[in-house]
């Protein structure tokens, strides 16, 4: 847990610790409607919500804490817990350590785009004058149009995505909703936009391994290689989001700054391995890659074969200029 959590993860969702399932799950959403800040919530108390649900969410994991806030050594954990609860050994970790590691630097606010481009569409979809009391309720959601519960899930996928790369330690910078144009916010109101359309990079990524763009997804079907992109049964004909994930990362050079891969960053269940290479990269030309969400921290820890370790000098110097040119919607 983070040191502004209060107590347990029980504690921070408000349930009793013999809490069944459905009352976890009912009050985990209940805490994120009151503490998400688009809704006028604590961003630390949102964090420290979203941690929760990290440690006791399923019930492997739930059980997988409850042994260990009562004691009992990791080697008592189940192999299904051992799936689901893999630790990755980061920098800023060593292994073997019980220690989480130092956060990475993050900067801009996860989601965020997307969690008011969905509010922005479901408030114009249900009408003028029509009073919300719930914009995330299950009923509404499963009646409202495709490219409304595609920005939800947009946020959902980059909110996941962000708790993952903020863990990877201190010798990782990471920018979230980075522009990629003046009127990079005007997307929030488009409804027409497709599914990977957003006028925005969902993630920067700068680390030992070089420079990485990320795009979150989850498309709701599972997505497959094809030419050098990505296509899915859920997308529409001819879409082709890995190219127009890189027209957008063209804004790099604006910062003088050479991209090592463009990322898209699915669900497990979405790909058939962990990671799929697209497109190799090819002088300032970056790589074009798929990821398994679990498999993302490795991927960015380990790189990408020959493309070496950026020197610390590089690093920083990259750091501060991206610093001073990246502008957020």
């Amino acid at each position: 847990m983070t040191d502004t959590a209060p107590g347990t993860p029980y504690d921070v969702l408000g349930v009793d610790r013999h809490a069944s399932a459905e009352e976890l799950r009912r009050a985990y959403r209940r805490r994120q409607r009151e503490t998400h800040p688009d809704l006028g919530g604590d961003p630390a108390a949102f964090h420290a919500v979203q941690v929760a649900w990290e440690l006791i969410g399923t019930p492997a994991l739930r059980a997988e804490y409850d042994r260990t806030a009562a004691g009992a050594p990791r080697s008592a954990r189940s192999p299904q817990a051992q799936d689901e609860g893999t630790r990755v050994w980061t920098t800023g970790m060593g292994r073997g350590s019980a220690r989480p590691p130092s956060a990475a630097r993050s900067y801009g606010h996860p989601g965020g785009a997307s969690r008011q481009r969905y509010l922005t569409l479901i408030r114009e979809w249900a009408g003028r004058g029509v009073e919300l009391d719930d914009p995330y309720q299950e009923d509404l959601l499963r009646r409202a149009p495709l490219e409304v519960r595609h920005a939800l899930a947009d946020a959902l996928a980059e909110e996941a995505t962000a708790r993952i790369v903020s863990s990877l330690g201190p010798a990782f910078a990471v920018w979230h909703d980075v522009a990629t144009a003046r009127d990079s916010e005007a997307w929030t109101r488009d409804a027409g936009l497709g599914p990977s359309e957003s006028a925005k990079l969902d993630h920067v990524v700068l680390g030992p391994t070089g420079l990485f763009v990320l795009q979150s997804e989850d498309w709701g079907a599972p997505a497959r290689p094809r030419g050098g992109d990505l296509v899915s049964d859920a997308l529409p004909p001819g879409a082709q989001p890995l190219r127009s994930l890189a027209r957008r990362a063209r804004i790099a050079r604006s910062w003088g700054a050479a991209v090592t891969a463009l990322v898209v960053v699915l669900p497990d269940g979405a790909l058939e391995e962990d990671v799929v290479l697209l497109r190799r990269g090819r002088g300032r030309r970056p790589a074009r890659l798929a990821v398994r969400r679990s498999s993302l921290s490795f991927l960015l820890t380990v790189g990408l074969p020959g493309t070496g370790r950026l020197p610390d000098a590089a690093f920083f110097e990259l750091r501060a200029r991206l610093q001073e040119y990246i502008r957020f919607v």
